[in-house]
C-alpha cells in the first residue's frame, strides 16, 4: 500500500501479464503450475498467462504494452534490442537448449559434412538466428547449390521430413521430435543434431521485460515476486510431471494435446530448467552473443555489435 500527498491509500498494483512465446503446451509448464498451486497467489500477486501462437510476436506485444514480462529466446531478444524495442532479460528458467536439427538417414545425412546439396527445414520469426550462425561456422551457403544448403522456411509442424520434402528439419526436444517419433520414424531412421552439441547452442526461454520499467523499485520488487514463484512452480513441476502436464491441459483451450503429449513435453522440458535457479549465467550468456557475432551476415541479421544493457540481475538479486 502506498500513501498519496492527501492521505488516501491506494492498492499496490500486483497484477502481471504474462506473454507467452507460443502455445499453451509443456514448454511452459512452471508458469502455469505456479497459477495452479497457488504461488503466485502467495506471493500476493494477480497473473494473467496469455498464449502466444504463429501470428504473435512476444517483442511486439510488449512493446505495444500488451504484456509486462515475456518469454522468449535471446537471439531473437537481443535482435528486437538492436533494432529498438529495448528488451531486457531479468531471469533464465532454462539453462539447456532445446533445439535439434533433425535429419532421415535414407536422404543421405549421417554427419555435418553431408549438408551440402541438401534441403533443410528451419523455423523463422526469429528462431533462424541460431541456423545461420551454425552454417557460417560450416562454412556453408545458405543460398542453395551443390556447395550449399538450400533452406526451407518450415512451418511449425514436422510434415516436410515426413513427406520427405527436407532432408532435416527443426524440431525440439520437448516437442516436434515427439512428433517425429509418433509419426512412425524411429530413432536409427534418424540423425539427430544438438545446436548445443554442435557449439551453437544459444539461450532460449527466458523472461524479458522493457528497460524503462526496471527504474521503478515496485516493478523490481514485482518481478521478484514473479520470478521467484515461477521458480517454484518449475521446481515443482520437476518433481511431479504427471501432474504438471494435467495442469497444462487444464489450461488448454484448444485440446489438441493430448495429457501424454504434454507429460512427454513436461519430462523433456525438465532436463531443460535442471540446475536452474531463475538467475542468468553471464557465460551461457556470453556464448549467445559471441555466436551471434560470429555469423553476422545479411542471411543472419540478428545482431551486428556488441549488446549493452541486455541483461539485469537486479530482480533475480531478490530472491
Amino acid at each position: 500500500m502506498t500513501l498519496t500527498a492527501s492521505g488516501a491509500v491506494l492498492a499496490q498494483d500486483n497484477s502481471v501479464t504474462l506473454q507467452l512465446k507460443w502455445v499453451t503446451q509443456g514448454q511452459f509448464a512452471g508458469y502455469y503450475v505456479a497459477q495452479a498451486k497457488g504461488f503466485y497467489e502467495e506471493e500476493g500477486l494477480n497473473v494473467e498467462i496469455k498464449p502466444g501462437g504463429p501470428d504473435i510476436a512476444p517483442e511486439q506485444v510488449i512493446a505495444g504494452g500488451g504484456a509486462d514480462v515475456i518469454t522468449t529466446w535471446m537471439a531473437p531478444g537481443l535482435a528486437a534490442r538492436e533494432r529498438g524495442v529495448p528488451l531486457v532479460n531479468i531471469a533464465q528458467p532454462f539453462k539447456q537448449s532445446g533445439l535439434l536439427l533433425t535429419c532421415l538417414k535414407e536422404a543421405g545425412v549421417e554427419t555435418t559434412d553431408d549438408f551440402a546439396g541438401k534441403t533443410l527445414g528451419v523455423w523463422f520469426f526469429g528462431n533462424e538466428y541460431p541456423f545461420y550462425a551454425w552454417m557460417a561456422k560450416l562454412g556453408l551457403s545458405t543460398e542453395g547449390g551443390a556447395e550449399g544448403v538450400e533452406v526451407l522456411k518450415q512451418a511449425f509442424n514436422v510434415d516436410p521430413l515426413i513427406q520427405k520434402q527436407a532432408a532435416c528439419i527443426s524440431t525440439m526436444t520437448y516437442n516436434e521430435y515427439g512428433q517425429v517419433l509418433r509419426a512412425g520414424l524411429t530413432p536409427e531412421e534418424l540423425t539427430v543434431f544438438n545446436y548445443r552439441d554442435e557449439g551453437v547452442g544459444m539461450l532460449e526461454d527466458g523472461l524479458y521485460v522493457m528497460e524503462d520499467k526496471l527504474a521503478d523499485p515496485a516493478f523490481v520488487e514485482k518481478m521478484t515476486k514473479f520470478v521467484r514463484a515461477s521458480m517454484k512452480g518449475w521446481d515443482y513441476a520437476r518433481s511431479n510431471a504427471e501432474e504438471a502436464a494435467q495442469i497444462v491441459v487444464d489450461n488448454d483451450m484448444t485440446g489438441s494435446m493430448t495429457v501424454e503429449d504434454q507429460l512427454y513435453q513436461v519430462s523433456e522440458v525438465n532436463k531443460l530448467t535442471e540446475g536452474s535457479t531463475g538467475v542468468l549465467d553471464e557465460a551461457d550468456y556470453r556464448q549467445t552473443v559471441d555466436t551471434l557475432l560470429s555469423a553476422v551476415s545479411p542471411e543472419n541479421p540478428a545482431i551486428t555489435k556488441e549488446p549493452e544493457g541486455a541483461f539485469s540481475h537486479v530482480v533475480t538479486d531478490g530472491l
